[in-house]
């Protein structure tokens, strides 16, 4: 599941064939049939976080600040100076490990992506989810029961869910995020994005998106070139 979310993202980026209709079709195969959700979505989201990387309420990837965790340096003394307890910030590096890479994708994505779909009206995407459910339940319903089927399910998205926050928390978060100061754009690429060392190992687990300044300097470049 954490590898076709990183294919997805290819052809999400147009990245994999010369024409685009073929990298929107196939997208909607990989994660809607593959993984269960709609492209519709995920183009929504990832769309506006690369116009405006860690730019507080137009980039949604840090829209957790400060409902759960205190950002950057300047939201966290803008808290401080308004006297906001939210949440208990100076333990947060404590239960980021709770909240954060466990239960984004099994607590909040697994429900909110069937809301989007239907708020929206994307039945084609719809269409694609039902299935990747209806697959993995008569794969799996004659071998382990309805509980099984379930239990497999949330186990499966569990571990997916810490994969996908360490990997797209660990290229943004440490950087710059603040208010936009509407800065050019090459600028607002660079203050936002860091890479992480090159081995064989974080190149595969992480779908070369350790390479995080070249991708969103280069967004449609096939990720096995940000090497180069």
């Amino acid at each position: 599941q954490a590898q076709a979310g990183w294919l997805q993202h290819d052809f999400g980026h147009l990245s994999v064939f010369s024409k685009s209709r073929w990298n929107h079709w196939v997208h909607k195969f990989v994660i809607g049939h593959l993984k269960g959700a709609p492209a519709s979505w995920w183009n929504h989201l990832h769309f506006q976080h690369h116009a405006k990387p860690n730019c507080f309420r137009k980039d949604p990837d840090v829209n957790m600040h400060p409902l759960f965790f205190a950002l950057g340096k300047t939201l966290s003394v803008e808290l401080g100076v308004q006297k906001k307890k939210f949440m208990p910030y100076n333990h947060q590096h404590k239960y980021f490990f709770i909240i954060g890479p466990p239960a984004l994708v099994p607590l909040y994505f697994q429900w909110y992506i069937f809301y989007f779909v239907v708020q929206r009206k994307q039945w084609v995407d719809l269409a694609w989810m039902l299935t990747f459910y209806i697959r993995f339940f008569l794969t799996y319903l004659p071998l382990l029961g309805v509980k099984g089927i379930l239990g497999l399910h949330l186990l499966v998205r569990f571990i997916e869910s810490n994969w996908f926050v360490w990997i797209t928390q660990m290229n943004h978060i440490p950087m710059h995020i603040d208010y936009d100061k509407n800065v050019d754009w090459f600028s607002t690429q660079l203050q936002a994005t860091c890479n992480v060392h090159q081995s064989f190992f974080n190149d595969w687990f992480s779908g070369h998106l350790n390479f995080q300044i070249e991708h969103h300097l280069f967004p449609t470049m096939p990720r096995h070139n940000y090497w180069k």
